[in-house]
């Protein structure tokens, strides 16, 4: 038996719900997705991709005479988030690629979300309208202005429906902040500030203002030759405004306190694994390198994404985490060639379930993997075309790893290491998620019955 997200003892059954993107074997580079965000209800999805762009899909209400089926998302919006830059000091072209999008908690009708490259980080209000003003006394209805001296009386303007717009307006540019590749941003709770994290810093913002932000953590050594390790991931506490995490190459987390002092390079906790001297190689530094942290919903636990495998961390307990899941743990063996076709350097995103019961993560062959925290269970899906009639039920995949190969077994030479899942995303309150393989968004929903 499986708890997930919903809670409830039953064995969730994922199916197919939707996919999103070209069917072309010929994949143009700016339509690879880069990164994927559900907002805090859960109705909006928003992707960025290495175009520069940003899709936000909404899902539909749930229909009255099918009410245990979920709304399907379709596209709610679409605006060109970043454009390709130059910078002319170090000569250097800066990516109009979306790193990073997160969305702000919602205040009035409008949703705002936060999009970066690696250099700019942009503050967006997506807005609907649908009325529009008519009966103006200087003004035309196209637009034109009347010869005042023509107005023999005055009239009221009203409001007219007029079918829905989707606006996306920059409300904030926050730039020049940072000199190496921004990996990282992430809102605070107090909903006022945020961090953003390069290589080397890590920058607090106010939302409101964009000619400063305050340095709180830099760790570049004064002699660039002693370098030993950069930051690959940061994120705030989900509800202590004062505290954030930060991850590095060399495996290791550090929480600051930013109560202590005003810059936070003397950390409050670090929590890191000794190594296992039995698995010690030459790709030992390169696979321990931590592409993602992510604090659980309750705030009490987080996890980390290293190439092989998933750690939960009680954030009491620094001296080791309290679970460890192998994601593909068959890799080991293949670690050599996948150093030599640059896989190795894969950035796998990692997120929890809403209710912090279920983690999920990528990995080759457009297999994502789930593991359930309280059963001890995991099981590999895959998301791939073949399977994507309506409705239809994921099959649990098995990976052979030497010896007879079952009938249902893929063998491990087989993997198609070009396919990956980097990007996933859990829907804050449903058993609904959303999986980027590499131009394809997939969305799979818990089998209802």
């Amino acid at each position: 038996m499986m708890t997930w997200a919903g809670g409830g003892n039953s064995d969730v059954q994922w199916c197919f719900s939707q996919v999103k993107g070209a069917i072309d074997d010929d994949v143009a580079e700016a339509d690879i997705i880069s990164t994927v965000e559900f907002n805090h209800s859960g109705e909006l999805l928003a992707t960025g991709d290495k175009g520069g762009r940003v899709v936000i899909f909404q899902q539909e209400p749930e229909s009255k005479n099918q009410p245990l089926c979920r709304g399907e998302y379709n596209v709610y919006s679409t605006f060109q988030s970043h454009e390709p830059e130059f910078d002319y000091l170090k000569s250097l072209e800066i990516e109009e690629k979306i790193n990073k999008i997160r969305w702000l908690s919602q205040k009035n009708a409008a949703q705002f979300l936060l999009s970066t490259n690696d250099k700019t980080i942009k503050l967006w209000k997506i807005s609907e309208r649908d009325k529009r003003p008519e009966g103006y006394n200087l003004k035309e209805e196209d637009g034109r202005y009347r010869d005042p001296n023509t107005v023999t009386a005055l009239r009221v303007p009203v409001f007219r429906p007029m079918d829905l717009m989707v606006e996306a307006s920059p409300r904030r540019v926050f730039a020049n902040a940072h000199t190496y590749h921004i990996n990282s941003i992430s809102v605070n709770s107090d909903c006022e500030t945020y961090l953003s994290a390069d290589d080397l810093r890590i920058n607090l913002w106010h939302l409101e203002i964009t000619d400063r932000s305050f340095n709180i953590v830099d760790i570049k050594p004064a002699n660039m030759e002693e370098l030993t390790e950069v930051i690959t991931a940061a994120e705030f506490h989900p509800n202590q405004c004062n505290t954030f995490v930060y991850s590095s190459s060399k495996g290791t987390i550090r929480l600051c306190d930013m109560r202590a002092s005003a810059l936070c390079d003397k950390h409050a906790k670090l929590f890191e694994e000794p190594e296992d001297p039995n698995n010690r190689s030459f790709f030992s530094e390169i696979i321990s390198s931590i592409s993602d942290v992510k604090f659980s919903h309750s705030g009490r636990y987080m996890m980390t994404r290293d190439y092989l495998s998933v750690k939960i961390w009680d954030l009491n307990m620094e001296t080791r985490p309290v679970e460890t899941y192998q994601v593909h743990e068959y890799l080991r063996s293949k670690l050599c060639s996948l150093y030599e076709n640059d896989c190795i350097f894969d950035k796998f995103e990692c997120c929890w379930n809403g209710n912090d019961s279920v983690v999920m993560t990528g990995s080759y062959n457009n297999f994502f993997r789930m593991f359930d925290r309280g059963y001890r269970q995991d099981v590999t899906l895959e998301a791939s075309r073949e399977n994507s009639k309506p409705r239809s039920v994921l099959k649990p995949r098995k990976i052979s790893t030497g010896g007879k190969r079952k009938k249902d077994e893929i063998s491990v030479d087989s993997l198609d290491f070009n396919k990956k899942i980097l990007h996933t995303a859990w829907h804050p309150l449903d058993n609904i998620i959303a999986v980027a393989t590499t131009n394809n968004l997939y969305i799979f929903q818990e089998k209802l019955n």
